[in-house]
Order: C-alpha cells, then structure tokens, then sequence
C-alpha cells in the first residue's frame, strides 16, 4: 500500500509502490514517470553495457572475500539481495544489509563506477531508499550507508543519512505518486545534454 504525501505532511493512501531505479529515473528527468507509469509506454531500450557490467560485478564481489567490511567498519552480520518493502509506498532489493557493532544498521551498494570526490545526489537519495526500508522492516536505527565503487579499486565511502535526507526521500516519493495518481504532466530536466539520448525524446516537446 502506497502513500501520498501532501504539501500539508498529510497522507493519503493508493495501491502504487515505487522502486529506487523509478526514483533514479525520475531524478534524471519527471517525464520519464509520466511516460512510463502514466501514459504506460515502455521505454524498450537495450540492456546497457554497464548496468550489465554492474550486476556482474555485484556477483563477483559478493563471493569474493567476505569478511573484508567486518574488519574495515564493524560489521558483525549482514544479509545480502534482500527484498523489501515498506507503508512509505516503496520496495525493493536492498545490495547487502550491514548490521553493525554500535547497534545500527547500513546499505551498501556497488557501483560500476570511479569515485571522483563527490557522491552524486542520485546515489545519495537512492541510498537513503535502501536505508527507509531497512528502517522499516527492521525496527534498527539507520543514520549511514556505503558505497563500493568498484572502478576506483573498490573504494569503500560513508554516506551519512539524517532527518533532512529522509525527509528528501518523502518529498521526492510525493512527487513521483502525484504524478501518477492525478496524471500530472510534469516540467522536463532543466539538463536538456540529457535529451539527446533520451528514449523518449521523439514524443517530448521539451519544453519548460
């Protein structure tokens, strides 16, 4: 059961749940939720090289040592390709859950990708996701995440979470479902480089 979160902090309810790769695409441009889940074209693309790459990826640095995080960040279990889902209107498969020695827990995530100093916003809301429904589902505090990006000789970095970045999570998850719910037509990215490869971009006018 999803839920609607109005400009007031009130909810309403709706049976539409959303998953982090809808949030990603809503992120890199609203009109891909209209598209998508309003108007219900598929964006029939080819699987890219690297979301491929990624999830090879993932599998291998699964199975390859183990124990690596215990000893770097405290962890003292963790559980991994676990499927949640949450009364905040939003589901998923959380990477590894990392259940740590100060009583907390954590996301973690793998990136095909190099870290260049910074973390992308769309990784961090993403992140936050993963660490709601951990929250929900398993009652723990969750106030970080982390982050291997696997092209960077899988460099391990620590992304805080707090109240401002829940809050983030909840007005982003509101947006997405008003969209959907009122059939609202959404202003496109203010990036119009993100156009150019866009596969929905033969019927998008464009325009803000």
């Amino acid at each position: 059961m999803a839920t609607i979160f109005s400009e007031s902090g009130e909810t309403d309810s709706a049976g539409i749940t959303l998953t982090a790769s809808q949030m990603i695409e809503y992120l890199y441009c609203p009109r891909f939720t209209y598209f998508e889940y309003v108007l219900g074209i598929p964006q029939n693309e080819a699987k890219r090289f690297k979301v491929e790459k990624g999830r090879g990826v993932h599998e291998t640095m699964k199975n390859r040592n183990p124990d690596y995080l215990r000893k770097r960040i405290g962890v003292i279990s963790r559980e991994s390709d676990v499927f949640l889902a949450s009364s905040q209107g939003i589901r998923g498969i959380v990477d590894e859950i990392l259940f740590l020695n100060d009583g907390t827990a954590a996301p973690l995530d793998y990136k095909y990708a190099e870290f260049k100093n910074d973390v992308f916003n769309t990784y961090r809301l993403q992140m936050v996701f993963y660490a709601r429904l951990i929250k929900d589902n398993y009652n723990v505090p969750v106030n970080r995440s982390y982050i291997v990006y696997t092209r960077s000789k899988n460099k391990l970095v620590e992304v805080k979470i707090g109240d401002e970045e829940y809050e983030d999570l909840k007005k982003t998850i509101g947006e997405m479902l008003l969209i959907i719910q009122k059939n609202k037509y959404p202003k496109p990215t203010r990036s119009t480089k993100r156009c150019t490869d866009c596969c929905y971009k033969n019927i998008c006018e464009k325009t803000v």
